[in-house]
């Protein structure tokens, strides 16, 4: 080998020793860069008339393990859907009240029995009376209000269910940039690891609001599918359409329209079951919100106020009222049937002839609703049955307790104790799947960038480029004394 020929090969072990130095550093700097794979230099032999000539740098890798980014998103996926649901059911509950919540609904029955049974004791007082309507008010109140917040987590739940798709859309198109730029860049010969890394990040942000699948194509591009096989990007990316609602009330639904679902190429997309397209992650979990959860807790809270209405429209309470009239709680004015009217909760109303700014009278408390002539003010006998009505167990007739024989205090206290059974579970399982995601997140970064290795490789690095200087030191010399002869 020749003076030159060894100085070209140590130049290009030089150059090979300061490559690998700045790729150990980028390494080092971006450990903590979401959607960023480990940079591996490939050293290669290069060869002149198949005789050695130093070393090249035949590639950077991007070092990353599918498998592990795999399982993570769909870690994250089953992590995004079970924290929203248990959210979700958190909120409904704090709508109802726990029992030990002094403003629930549990503890809003209990003032007004309380407050019946100290006017039965005193018929006489107006004042007792009125603590009566009073408590009655507040108790219809709070029916209003846990529905009313019922609908409005319907409604946030509806808003980000757009947000999330707008979100999904904007994403997809992105990723789709991103495959058309790796496909020019690898045209032009150039490094598309960059990119890789950008697109990587982008398809992470896509996990928890729903599971997916990637697909590497050979032309470096990937294809994006969900669990169940709907395309979200092959080529081109889906464009999902949705059209979020302004208001929602009881009575609206996705089957009778009038809730929004994704629609995508005139196609609409369910988010349930386990064929469903969109299902899993946050999304499906926001629909199940919308569309399952919150109308579940409705429903129920719509069975008690139906309960209500029923027992103090009972034709033997109060010999005044005529058959099917309305008791002391109506349905905005209005009896109800067997039937439980959607919403119920949110129309529960006082009898107007119970109420002096509505026309009524305190007395009708005392004396009957419907009563043609006022009765002894001495006679505590309703009142006291109005209490025992609120705290004795009667059939339920409706809803998810039908059969069993409750009082209606018993009754709201089931109510809210099912839902916090199920936001207890909720709660677990969310738990629990924050728990595997994070796992998996942990396994995932174990094999990536290792600041510990990428610092002993600055060693070796340092070293090869500290010989190969001195392999320059002593052509050098071996020059210098060539021209010295």
């Amino acid at each position: 080998m020749s003076l030159t020929a060894s100085l070209h090969t140590a130049l290009s072990g030089l150059r090979l020793a300061t490559r690998g130095a700045q790729v150990s550093a980028t390494n080092v700097a971006n450990a903590g860069t979401e959607g960023y794979g480990r940079r591996v230099l490939d050293p290669a032999a290069t060869l002149l008339n198949g005789s050695g000539a130093g070393v090249r740098a035949a590639a950077v890798t991007r070092e990353t393990d599918p498998l592990a980014i795999a399982q993570r998103r769909l870690a994250q996926a089953d992590s995004g859907q079970a924290e929203t649901r248990s959210a979700a059911l958190d909120a409904l509950q704090g709508a109802l009240g726990t029992p030990d919540d002094g403003n629930g609904l549990t503890a809003q029955i209990a003032t007004l029995e309380a407050a019946l049974i100290a006017a039965a004791s005193r018929p006489d007082s107006d004042a007792r009376l009125t603590t009566v309507l009073g408590a009655a008010q507040d108790l219809v109140a709070g029916f209003a209000a846990a529905s009313d917040r019922i609908q409005a987590l319907r409604l946030e739940a509806d808003t980000a269910i757009a947000t999330r798709i707008e979100g999904i859309n904007t994403a997809l198109t992105d990723i789709a940039q991103v495959n058309t730029d790796i496909l020019a860049a690898r045209a032009r010969g150039q490094d598309t690891n960059t990119l890789t890394d950008r697109r990587q990040a982008l398809i992470d942000g896509l996990a928890a609001a729903i599971p997916l699948q990637e697909y590497q194509r050979q032309d470096g591009t990937v294809a994006l599918y969900t669990q169940n096989g709907f395309a979200l990007l092959d080529g081109r990316p889906a464009q999902l359409d949705f059209s979020a609602a302004r208001v929602i009330n009881a009575g609206m639904t996705a089957a009778g329209g009038g809730l929004g679902l994704p629609i995508c190429d005139g196609r609409t997309l369910s988010t349930t079951g386990a064929h469903a397209p969109l299902a899993g992650g946050q999304l499906e979990a926001l629909f199940d919100q919308r569309d399952t959860l919150a109308p579940q807790v409705q429903a129920d809270l719509d069975a008690l106020a139906h309960s209500l209405v029923q027992r103090f429209a009972a034709p033997a309470l109060d010999p005044s009222l005529a058959d099917g009239a309305p008791g002391l709680f109506t349905d905005a004015g209005a009896g109800v049937g067997a039937e439980i009217p959607a919403g119920l909760a949110s129309r529960l109303a006082i009898n107007a002839a119970a109420d002096p700014e509505s026309g009524g009278a305190l007395s009708a408390l005392r004396d009957g609703l419907a009563a043609a002539d006022p009765g002894p003010e001495g006679d505590g006998t309703l009142l006291a049955a109005l209490a025992e009505t609120l705290s004795t167990a009667q059939q339920v007739t409706t809803g998810p307790h039908a059969g069993r024989s409750l009082s209606i205090a018993a009754l709201a206290a089931e109510t809210v104790s099912t839902l916090s059974a199920q936001a207890a579970r909720a709660e677990q399982t969310a738990a629990t799947a924050a728990a595997r995601s994070g796992a998996l997140r942990l396994a995932e970064l174990q094999g990536g960038v290792d600041t510990d290795t990428e610092l002993q490789n600055l060693l070796q690095f340092e070293k090869l480029h500290a010989a190969n200087a001195r392999v320059i030191q002593v052509v050098n010399a071996m020059y210098d004394t060539l021209l010295e002869v």
